[in-house]
């Protein structure tokens, strides 16, 4: 579990191998990633877009930007929580993502709440001695 906090924003990541969607003989790993966002703040916010960077074991990135999560811009009332669960494929055993929530408040002022930094790990990485 992965969780960092941006002006009362706290977003929780808890990346899972799905072994059963993945060919490893193939070179296609997939993984699932359920997200929490926690509005701790006492004003509402809503999500507008999303970004999010993703970079497998080679170094190769690919990027992400788009309006909402899933489907919905959610409004987040202070004390209330949003939860989502999406995934993404790599060619590679292992990688990273982050990224970040543009953020609308009431008076219209938009800002990033931070995605920490999540390991995309599988049992098929090869480990490598330092």
């Amino acid at each position: 579990m992965y969780s960092q906090t941006t002006r009362s924003i706290t977003v929780t990541v808890t990346p899972t191998f799905l072994e059963d969607q993945s060919s490893p003989t193939d070179d296609h790993y997939v993984w699932a990633y359920q997200v929490q966002i926690e509005n701790t703040g006492d004003e509402a916010v809503t999500l507008k877009n999303r970004y999010w960077r993703i970079t497998d074991s080679m170094g190769r990135i690919q990027e992400v930007r788009g309006a909402g999560v899933v489907g919905e811009q959610p409004l987040l009332q202070p004390g209330e929580s949003f939860e989502y669960t999406s995934g993404t494929p790599l060619s590679t055993a292992s990688g990273i993502m982050c990224g970040s929530y543009e953020m609308e408040d009431p008076s219209g002022e938009l800002y990033d709440v931070l995605v920490p930094p999540f390991s995309l790990d599988s049992p098929y990485e090869i480990a490598r001695p330092n």
